[in-house]
């Protein structure tokens, strides 16, 4: 059985540093893990996503519409765009935060009103303002690991695929020594949520 979880947001949110940590926590405990990750003119604020599959044996980390066992959005417009991936019964994470896209910022189109209702009537959502709680810690741009950290919660909360994995040394071995401490905490808090 693979399990499958797609991630997406916005360029510069962190999202692909996020799924490589999730990828090599996976590894770490033996599971086959494939990873994409696409950019969508990611360094001028357009859509990224990166697709993680993982289990005994994995052939392709591609997810198909109505696929993803769990959709972790790190913006909540993306969580929209992308929900028809989302299987049935799977779970949806959404940061409640907005990136208004090049439309919304020359004034030629509204950010979209009431997605998280939108987003609730359709699927299991649960809504966390990561950027929030980032920034009370120390540094909104740890957002994306205060999201990693529910992510790992959710897959805790269905199977016990991440049993043994030592986070804190992966997140070492991944960010610069001076926000490790930070990014810790911020793991850990997401988790909690």
């Amino acid at each position: 059985m693979t399990t499958a979880i797609l991630l997406v947001g916005v360029g510069g949110q962190g999202t692909i540093l996020a799924s490589k940590i999730l990828s090599e926590g996976l590894v770490s405990v033996g599971h086959d893990v494939k990873m994409s990750e696409i950019h969508g003119m990611s360094q001028r604020g357009g859509n990224v996503s990166t697709q993680i599959r993982y289990g005994d044996k994995v052939n392709s980390p591609i997810i198909g519409k109505g696929e993803a066992d769990i959709i972790v959005a790190f913006e909540k417009m993306e969580a929209l765009r992308w929900l028809e991936y989302l299987k049935p019964g799977g779970k949806m994470i959404v940061n409640d935060f907005e990136i208004p896209p090049a439309p919304v910022l020359m004034g030629v189109a509204a950010y979209p009103e009431g997605i998280l209702e939108e987003l609730s009537a359709k699927a299991d959502v649960t809504t966390l303002r990561a950027g929030e709680i980032a920034e009370r810690m120390g540094n909104a741009r740890a957002m994306n690991i205060v999201l990693l950290g529910a992510t790992v919660r959710a897959i805790a909360a269905v199977s016990d695929a991440i049993e043994g994995i030592c986070w804190d040394e992966i997140l070492r071995a991944n960010i610069k020594p001076a926000f490790v401490e930070l990014n810790t905490k911020a793991f850990t808090r997401g988790f909690e949520l």
